[in-house]
């Protein structure tokens, strides 16, 4: 789905030309809370290993416990995103851009808290140790420009990763993330 192009459907706020895969863990922004923040991320699960299902089972509540030791550290944890971009750039949507979805966790942004109120969430398939691939970082820049022009409160200054909304609890998307690079991108001509 790399060459796809994508799209917003406005009524329903999914994205078209990506997989759609609705998660439960999600709900209604309060009234009136503007979209003004875009949280990066970073996940792999098991640690460290990537292109399983187990990220879309945590995000569906159907991650067996059993299946990795670490799993057992995860059970009864209720999150999901907005967007996972896996490493060969396809994206999977877990949550309408327009409702809460719950990436971000205890956060707060330029003194405000409950960052899932007001931001968006984009989860990269990766670590804070392991490079993340070319593919990501063009597919990401391509969403980014997509949610900027639909959002224009979200300017460079709002674009974070999850380390910087949680200081000391988060470290992604880590220092593997090529912030210069993936700003050079945001500013060149879209892939799609």
């Amino acid at each position: 789905m790399l060459n796809s192009p994508i799209t917003l459907d406005a009524v329903h706020s999914w994205l078209n030309g990506v997989r759609r895969v609705p998660s439960p863990n999600c709900d209604e922004r309060p009234a009136g809370c503007a979209i003004e923040l875009l949280v990066i991320h970073g996940i792999s699960l098991p640690p460290g290993e990537f292109g399983s299902h187990f990220i879309e089972d945590l995000f569906l509540n159907r991650l067996d416990p059993d299946a990795h030791p670490y799993f057992r550290t995860l059970v009864g944890v209720h999150v999901s995103s907005h967007l996972l971009v896996h490493r060969d750039g396809d994206v999977t949507q877990y949550v309408p851009l327009q409702q809460r979805a719950w990436h971000a966790g205890v956060s707060q942004f330029r003194g405000r808290t409950h960052c899932n109120d007001f931001s968006i969430g984009i989860e990269l398939e990766g670590t804070d140790e392991v490079p993340y691939e070319d593919a990501q970082y063009r597919r990401l820049a391509d969403l980014v420009r997509l949610i900027m022009s639909l959002w224009p409160m979200i300017d460079r200054d709002r674009i974070v990763g999850h380390s910087d909304i949680a200081p000391g609890r988060k470290t992604d998307p880590g220092g593997s993330f090529d912030w210069v690079f993936f700003n050079q991108l945001l500013e060149s001509i879209p892939s799609v």
